[in-house]
């Protein structure tokens, strides 16, 4: 079997919800030991939510099960005295922390980074939060939506009839695990070379902001306010949505070349030589003449036709598919996008598993997203805890 990049390091996961259990996630997948650390009463928060209300009961709801995968759970009450003794034995040996609290509140429960890096100089301990640990909105209760707005991502959504817009998932929290993840790669490679961890301080709004790096540079390089375009893309034209006899099309002609090969594939020549759309600037001047030009053409035929010759022609097309159909796309199978595991109880779910395609060392979902203290035998017997010692600490609310 092939050895896992991150096989023999060692995760303690704190995190709740969405942001850094989707760290944890990817650390997990590229064969990491992730160890979720969560609270005794009900666990993760996201155990709970979900649209399938007996999984729900069962701590097990969807949203736990679409990013935990590959994780043990125990069960540890850090507010009492036990159990930041219990953590700080944990620590010792481990090589990363994830949290995403609050600002302060690892802290204030006397197991800050400091402390922490007393125990262990050579852990990494990323933090993650809405606006991160400092400035003046450091403290603010933060959700993905909440920093959609302020990140002015919600504001270039959309068109004239409907803005702001807020995108269909939530896209900071998965930026922010990214980010995060990315973040702890680099620090683990920097210890590599000299033995160091150090902290981490990743924010949503930080992260989410370069992401539209683009649209913000047209601001600050060419003072150029965003344009509400809605399907279109202000790069190029044409470059969007368009109808067609069954539906609709996306079409990105960027190129002079695709441009004019769409004047070919819909049979309207004329309009290569038409001044309006002879050049790059002056067609995204005046897209809203061209898109009935086109569509005037793209509603004799099916999309499926349009894409098909399009495609053929090298202009880069495409269907517009609903969600299932996307995730059952031949292509999507073919890469294994989806990947199924076992849930006791339940039985197959599908998860997403690890998109980079690694050729020595892959990653692969193993194993099914933990019950809630799974692994609290395993652990606290390997700490040396004894049955009856782990029997007398549950019944006092520690684990």
């Amino acid at each position: 079997m092939s050895k896992k990049i991150l096989q023999g390091i060692k995760v303690l996961d704190l995190t709740n919800v969405l942001s850094g259990p989707f760290t944890t996630l990817h650390l997990a997948l590229l064969g990491a030991e992730v160890l979720k650390v969560e609270n005794p009463k009900d666990g993760d928060l996201a155990r709970k939510l979900g649209i399938v209300p007996a999984l729900n009961k069962q701590l097990m709801g969807t949203s736990f099960l679409a990013q935990n995968c590959n994780k043990q759970s125990i069960t540890l009450n850090t507010k009492l005295p036990e159990g930041k003794e219990l953590f700080k034995r944990l620590v010792k040996d481990a090589d990363i922390v994830v949290e995403n609290f609050r600002p302060g509140v690892m802290d204030r429960l006397g197991l800050g980074y400091k402390v922490l890096a007393e125990l262990n100089p050579r852990l990494i301990y990323c933090a993650i939060s809405g606006f991160g640990q400092t400035g003046p909105d450091a403290l603010k209760p933060a959700y993905d939506q909440i920093i959609q707005g302020l990140s002015g991502e919600m504001a270039v959504n959309g068109d004239e009839r409907l803005s702001p817009l807020r995108t269909g998932f939530p896209v900071c929290d998965t930026v922010g695990g990214l980010n995060a993840a990315f973040a702890v790669m680099a620090a683990l490679f920097h210890r590599e070379r000299t033995g160091q961890g150090q902290c981490i301080d990743v924010a949503l709004l930080d992260s989410i902001m370069p992401l539209m790096g683009w649209v913000a540079a047209n601001l600050l390089i060419g003072g150029e306010q965003p344009t509400l375009m809605g399907n279109d893309n202000f790069t190029a034209a044409p470059s969007g949505t368009f109808r067609t006899q069954d539906g609709h099309i996306n079409i990105a002609a960027n190129k002079q070349e695709q441009w004019e090969a769409v004047c070919d594939v819909l049979a309207v020549p004329e309009l290569k030589t038409d001044p309006r759309f002879q050049e790059r600037d002056t067609r995204k001047q005046n897209r809203r003449e061209l898109t009935p030009l086109l569509e005037a053409r793209l509603a004799q035929k099916t999309t499926g036709f349009w894409v098909r010759e399009l495609n053929a022609k090298d202009v880069p097309s495409g269907e517009i598919l609903g969600l299932e159909a996307a995730l059952r796309q031949p292509q999507a199978e073919h890469r294994q996008v989806l990947q199924k595991v076992a849930v006791a109880g339940f039985g197959d779910i599908e998860v997403f598993g690890l998109t980079a395609r690694f050729e020595k060392t892959p990653g692969a979902v193993e194993t099914p997203p933990p019950t809630l203290g799974e692994h609290n035998a395993q652990v606290y017997g390997a700490l040396g805890l004894s049955e009856a010692e782990q029997s007398d600490l549950k019944s006092r609310g520690v684990i």
